[in-house]
């Protein structure tokens, strides 16, 4: 082909196509997978947490740091890595643009060890306190929340890049619907069950058990194991009310967990907050609450 009509050619090919797409980084991989619902073939989006790591001790690698350089985006989700790196985060690129998915939300309270005989995180803890560290970052764990995270995402998208406006509404709606059918499919499994109680290693859950009227039962306490006295009670607790599972977070060591489960003649199961197949694992969560519940 004539070296002119490859020029011309060149000149035809409309600028959206040849134009790259969105960089986008997020803290988590559930972040990530709905951000490629909304952005699709527009975004070019990486989770800082890899698969298989904990985000309350993660160090982003120097290749991520500096990645971010070429960023247009962070999404924040206040996990707790983010409360020592984000100086770093945003030194890396001061021109990205912040997203702090928690906006708008009200957020719950982490449970803590200020109460030795408190056994329960109930579902209607919430808290305006400013320490980052005692709010709960896992905001993702409820359908109808990420619906609003989700529509947050839309916006920021439209706003940096609007000529995919209509590209990314079209997006949304369709996740919406999703989650939505998402939520009512949890209910149906979750609403007729008389035990509302479930017993966890790490209080991952919150949103979940508050969207769904359960109540989570911690053994760790902010990153902490509990003392002989506390996971004595513990023990006794989940004998009381013949709890046979202890669900633990694959992220984190399960010895403990492993060590409550043999006291009481159970075992463990893993469940993932961190999972990037986001509706197809909360439903597997939801149908592994219900099996240990009905036990």
């Amino acid at each position: 082909m004539p070296y002119y009509l490859i020029l011309l050619c060149m000149f035809l090919v409309p600028i959206n196509i040849l134009a790259k797409p969105l960089r986008i980084f997020v803290s988590v991989l559930p972040m990530q997978t709905f951000v490629q619902q909304i952005g699709g073939q527009y975004v070019d989006v990486r989770a800082m947490v890899r698969p298989g790591y904990n985000p309350h001790i993660y160090d982003p690698t120097p290749q991520q740091i500096g990645a971010l350089a070429q960023a247009r985006l962070y999404i924040k989700t206040g996990v707790p890595f983010e409360n020592v790196w984000m100086h770093r985060i945003q030194a890396a690129n001061p021109n990205m643009q912040i997203l702090d998915v928690r906006a708008g939300i009200e957020l719950r309270k982490m449970p803590s060890h200020d109460h030795e005989n408190n056994h329960e995180d109930h579902h209607g803890h919430a808290s305006n306190a400013h320490d980052e560290n005692e709010l709960d970052p896992h905001v993702w764990t409820s359908p109808l929340l990420v619906k609003h995270i989700a529509n947050k995402i839309r916006e920021t998208l439209t706003q940096l890049d609007p000529d995919h406006a209509q590209a990314y509404s079209r997006n949304y709606t369709h996740f919406a619907k999703a989650l939505t059918k998402l939520d009512q499919e949890i209910h149906a499994l979750l609403d007729p069950l008389p035990n509302r109680k479930f017993m966890i290693f790490h209080p991952a859950w919150g949103y979940f058990a508050q969207e769904y009227n359960l109540i989570q039962v911690p053994i760790e306490r902010e990153g902490k194991a509990p003392g002989p006295r506390r996971l004595a009670n513990l023990i006794a607790q989940a004998r009381r009310e013949n709890v046979r599972v202890i669900f633990v977070q694959p992220q984190f060591d399960k010895r403990l967990a492993q060590q409550v489960a043999q006291a009481i003649g159970g075992h463990v199961i893993s469940i993932d907050p961190l999972a990037a197949d986001y509706i197809p694992n909360l439903r597997r969560v939801a149908n592994q609450i219900v099996k240990a519940l009905r036990r």
